[in-house]
């Protein structure tokens, strides 16, 4: 059979992840995207709710421009999908693409905040009540999915950031597929549940990605549809479901349903940074623990999540006294 056929190029073929488009044949311009706007019903910033799906400068899946708006890829149960956002004059203008647009816009409202209550959160120290005050436009997203927050968190156990973000990135590049309609740059949806299963494992390697992260994640796209339908459920019994799941523990579970839930009381526990800070934040403890930081956070029961999160952004951080983590590029081996 040999020659009786040109060769199809393929996503896998050609170097990072664009077709080729035979000589001759004009690039289609891409089709208008569906369109929806949305008032919210007090300030919104696009930056601090969206910020949290951001994984590094470089992700793939997210881009902020200049202008102000914000674009991020998606794996809808419709399809891909991507969304560009954007707010001006109080009104919120969202436009998508691809077979996922219609349930993108659909979600639109709860993707900025429109399910969290933020009048719910009573401050309870002077550094907490002054950054609320200072980032009035601060809501908890909602994304409704929670797969595309469970693989990058998962990256994200026991290394950097920058070494779980870079392998976020190359993954997705090389097994996503290129992202529907007028996407800024070259932007990527991230792979399904099937092509995660399919990754070698040389690739993993390559990517700085051990055998137990990778391991998990195999685990977790294997029972993808069962792990979609925890968005359906309260937080706390959806982090129960991912917990089932060996590898994923209470750090991965609340990391994921912060961003797919929404969830203003899901607070990370086993973090390297977090207790410290809040510890030095609210009480001059930078040695503080989970149990310390989970006693300083008491008075926010039910707001945890957004307390911490509002520590953070107040910028108050213990100084620094040792180098930072040193990074190891598995890959290199």
């Amino acid at each position: 059979m040999a020659g009786r056929f040109a060769p199809r190029p393929t996503r896998t073929t050609v170097r990072g992840g664009h077709v080729a488009v035979p000589a001759g044949v004009p690039r289609q311009a891409p089709a208008p995207g569906r369109v929806r706007t949305w008032v919210p019903d007090g300030p919104l910033d696009l930056g601090l709710v969206l910020g949290p799906l951001r994984r590094g400068s470089g992700d793939p899946t997210f881009r902020a421009l200049p202008d102000g708006s914000v674009w991020r890829t998606c794996r809808t149960p419709a399809g891909p999908g991507t969304l560009r956002v954007m707010a001006y004059g109080g009104e919120v203008r969202g436009e998508a693409w691809g077979p996922g647009a219609e349930w993108l816009l659909e979600r639109l409202p709860g993707l900025l905040g429109a399910d969290d209550d933020p009048s719910a959160f009573v401050p309870r120290h002077r550094l907490v009540a002054l950054a609320r005050h200072r980032r009035p436009g601060l809501r908890l997203t909602r994304t409704g999915l929670v797969l595309e927050s469970l693989i990058p968190s998962v990256l994200e156990q026991k290394v950097t950031t920058d070494e779980a973000y870079r392998a976020w990135r190359l993954l997705v590049r090389k097994f996503g597929e290129p992202a529907p309609g007028p996407a800024p740059g070259p932007m990527y949806v991230m792979p399904e549940p099937r092509t995660w299963a399919l990754i070698p494992s040389w690739e993993w390697h390559r990517a700085g990605v051990d055998n137990k992260r990778a391991s998990t994640i195999l685990r977790a796209v294997r029972v993808a549809a069962r792990l979609e339908q925890a968005v359906g459920m309260p937080a706390e019994a959806a982090r129960a479901r991912l917990e089932v799941v060996p590898g994923i523990g209470p750090w991965t579970s609340a990391e994921t349903v912060q961003r797919s839930h929404g969830a203003p009381d899901a607070v990370t526990v086993g973090d390297l940074h977090l207790p410290g800070i809040v510890g030095w934040a609210l009480a001059g403890d930078r040695d503080a623990d989970d149990s310390v930081m989970l006693e300083l956070l008491e008075p926010y029961a039910g707001q945890r999540h957004r307390a911490a999160r509002l520590i953070l952004l107040s910028g108050k951080a213990p100084p620094r006294r040792e180098p930072k983590m040193r990074k190891w590029d598995i890959g290199r081996f």
